[in-house]
């Protein structure tokens, strides 16, 4: 499966959801976006059922020397979680990473401060949360966020899962790299009002 852009995932997703969407038992819905590329997933799936979007940072804790490599990640405030195999594999100890962490979670809220832009954070409690990033490499940051929330997920809806998976980029068209800039135009857009599309 391959989608020319995030937009066009979300969409894609939004339809995948939609039955479960459209329940009359379902509590006040709210999607949040994984920024940075989550951010136009989210907001199609947003704008499909007229649904508040807002977003919950999430920073992966890389491995030093090869930051891309995702030993754990922080989110929300929450504790940093690890990835024990990736840990062992990489001969890195949780304290051995506690600098990193902390600089991640520093990031974490300069992102959440920039992006918020003064909007306070939403309530999550007796809500239904619909967490949504571009893609899953690792799912380190998804784990992360998903803790941050609650300890675990009740339902985890995924468009394809490939068997031999490499990278997310590789699974669209047009895998541009989003600014703050990008994110904040979305936020402060949603913020104004969602509305079908």
């Amino acid at each position: 499966m391959r989608f020319h852009d995030r937009r066009e995932a979300g969409r894609a997703l939004a339809e995948r959801l939609r039955g479960r969407w459209d329940r009359e038992d379902l509590p006040e819905p709210l999607v949040l976006a994984l920024p940075r590329g989550g951010v136009p997933v989210a907001d199609e799936i947003a704008r499909a059922f007229g649904a508040p979007l807002d977003m919950l940072v999430a920073r992966k804790i890389g491995m030093p020397g090869r930051e891309e490599y995702a030993l754990g990640a922080v989110a929300g405030g929450g504790p940093p979680v690890y990835d024990a195999r990736a840990l062992a594999a990489a001969g890195y100890t949780e304290e051995e990473l506690a600098p990193a962490a902390e600089r991640e979670e520093r990031e974490v809220r300069r992102r959440e401060d920039a992006y918020r832009q003064g909007r306070p954070a939403p309530e999550v409690t007796g809500r239904w949360v619909l967490l949504v990033d571009d893609g899953l490499a690792t799912g380190s940051t998804a784990r992360a966020a998903v803790r941050a929330l609650r300890a675990e997920a009740d339902d985890v809806e995924c468009l394809h899962q490939p068997p031999g998976f490499g990278a997310v980029g590789f699974y669209y068209d047009d895998f541009a790299q989003l600014t703050d800039a990008d994110v904040i135009a979305v936020l402060n857009a949603a913020a104004t009002g969602p509305g079908p599309t």
